[in-house]
């Protein structure tokens, strides 16, 4: 079973939230803000890291899933290929094959999720 998913957001939303420590935590992970705070735009990265999670919870909602949180979806760049991978980090859900695609420009950022489930 296949699920896609898909989110779109401005990046100015992100510009005021960097300095927001409350907001942060609620929605990022430590990995996940130490990679987008190093950067010297860090809303783009944190708005696509957003997208990302949206469009993964869109995709799990589309095979049954609709108990994972924001905060439980992780974003993480690949240690050896450098492309961007999800981790889930609630217990369960070892058997979804995850697949994102990852995109921003000056003013917009966008992801897309693919997700096929194996006897979850």
């Amino acid at each position: 079973m296949f699920s896609v998913g898909c989110d779109v957001e401005k990046i100015n939303r992100f510009v005021d939230k960097v300095s927001n420590t409350v907001f942060l935590e609620k929605i990022f992970s430590l990995i996940e803000l130490d990679y987008c705070l190093s950067k010297s735009y860090p809303a783009q990265h944190l708005a696509v890291r957003f997208c990302a999670k949206e469009a993964v919870i869109k995709a799990l909602s589309g095979i049954g899933i609709n108990n994972i949180l924001i905060h439980e979806i992780e974003i993480e760049n690949d240690r050896k290929t450098n492309y961007p991978i999800v981790r889930i980090l609630k217990k369960g859900y070892e058997n979804l094959d995850i697949k994102i695609s990852l995109s921003h420009d000056k003013d917009t950022a966008m992801a897309v999720a693919i997700i096929s489930k194996n006897n979850i």
